[in-house]
């Protein structure tokens, strides 16, 4: 009769893993779901100041112009007659999204200008321009 009690608790030791990884799957996969990537222009700049500055919701393409006039965009320098291809294709991507332009402040306004006009060109008319909320 002692041998049947040993085998009997041995059978009740284990335990089903199943319902575990199921669980640990569905979370997995939950989160994967709800995650938002944040993209950057690749480049820190210093942008000017405003008041009125508002956060851009939507925003999926930024654009990185630097003080020397480097025009930065998904971490790669691009050549000014490149912006329209590669903002178009990247709007392909997420045709609701907006772009932002970070522009530093010491940078010179034909170089601001110029993306915005490829950015137009692209056929995009939700454009904002970067600032820091503060005083002037």
């Amino acid at each position: 009769m002692s041998a049947r009690r040993h085998q009997t608790e041995n059978n009740d030791a284990e335990l089903d893993m199943t319902p575990m990884l199921d669980i640990v799957f569905i979370m997995l996969i939950f989160f994967i779901v709800t995650t938002s990537f944040v993209k950057e222009s690749g480049i820190t700049v210093n942008t000017p100041n405003a008041q009125s500055a508002q956060k851009q919701e939507n925003a999926n393409i930024f654009i990185g112009i630097s003080e020397e006039g480097e025009i930065w965009i998904d971490s790669r320098q691009v050549d000014p007659r490149a912006i329209r291809t590669v903002v178009a294709r990247l709007h392909a991507e997420n045709p609701e999204g907006a772009v932002v332009i970070q522009s530093d402040s010491q940078s010179a306004t034909e170089h601001l200008v110029t993306v915005m006009d490829q950015v137009r060109l692209a056929g995009i008319d939700r454009i904002a321009i970067a600032a820091t909320k503060g005083q002037q």
